[in-house]
């Protein structure tokens, strides 16, 4: 059950490994189910609703890393509270009364479609707030939430890429098993997102898509996930840095209206595990920048 304490403390943590196995770093930046108590009084949706945009259970469905050699990080707070994987400024100035900076992103796509930074809309586009929220919280969220987690991030990242001389950067999320009302074709079990491969060695990506599908997976890639803002801003397989998105389909491993685990849940565990053992196959020097950068 989701908590709704006064305060994040603390908002997110990364688990480590007793000892580095090699260069990869786990991220889960949408699993949190903390509900700061100020958030669900300002809200007008009920808990039920507000959970339809949580990654559920992700980051359980990628614990076994850290016994493999590891970091897995990930978040506490939700994603419609403070969604580390946009801009950090990417804010609707319809949401809010005062003046923005002037630096804020007003005008992407995803501030069009109500998912920002702070979230407007969750599931079908249901409006979370019933009035304006003051642009102080706003920022207020970034500060104390959204840069310390991306500060830890880039630290792992850096560590990683100094230690083993390259950094691969799974960033793990979940998508719902129907697209919504006017998509009813069952989706894909797992989309990866390479932004079209400029974010990561095809090496990375078709090291996973190949043990996927051999594990009977029907992966697809890109569509309609690429990648959000941490795939784009981190990933730079000409400097070493790869990141590759990894969408898993909820009707796999949980109830989704029921947001409970499904028998299935230990099996998917097990299924990552495999893919994780898979892309530490992959060789450091397989993923320096001269090869990335000539593929």
């Amino acid at each position: 059950m989701s908590d709704s304490p006064d305060e994040l403390d603390p908002p997110f943590d990364v688990q480590e490994p007793a000892e580095l196995a090699g260069p990869l770093v786990f991220n889960s930046p949408h699993s949190g189910c903390v509900y700061p108590r100020i958030f669900l009084e300002t809200t007008r949706l009920d808990l039920a609703t507000l959970r339809r945009s949580e990654d559920t259970f992700v980051d359980e469905l990628f614990a076994d890393v850290v016994a493999r050699g590891y970091p897995l990080m990930r978040a506490f707070f939700p994603r419609c509270y403070v969604d580390v994987n946009r801009e950090p400024y990417e804010l609707d100035p319809r949401m809010f009364d005062g003046r923005l900076p002037s630096y804020a992103n007003t005008r992407s796509m995803r501030v069009a479609g109500g998912l920002g930074t702070i979230a407007r809309v969750v599931g079908d586009a249901q409006e979370i707030y019933g009035r304006r929220l003051p642009v102080d919280d706003a920022l207020g969220r970034i500060e104390t939430l959204y840069k310390p987690y991306h500060r830890t991030l880039r630290r792992l990242i850096g560590r990683t890429q100094r230690d083993f001389g390259v950094a691969v950067l799974i960033d793990c999320h979940s998508m719902p098993s129907a697209g919504g009302p006017r998509d009813e074709r069952p989706r894909a079990d797992v989309i990866l997102g390479d932004r079209y491969g400029t974010s990561c060695s095809p090496i990375v990506s078709a090291a996973v898509e190949t043990v996927l599908r051999d594990l009977g997976y029907v992966v697809g890639r890109n569509k309609p996930y690429a990648g959000g803002f941490i795939t784009e801003h981190y990933g730079s397989p000409a400097t070493g840095i790869h990141v590759l998105q990894f969408e898993i389909n909820r009707g796999l491993y949980m109830d989704e209206r029921r947001q409970t685990r499904t028998s299935s849940f230990e099996r998917v565990i097990a299924d990552m595990g495999v893919v994780v053992d898979r892309l530490a196959e992959l060789s450091a020097d397989e993923l320096k920048p001269c090869r990335a950068a000539a593929e």
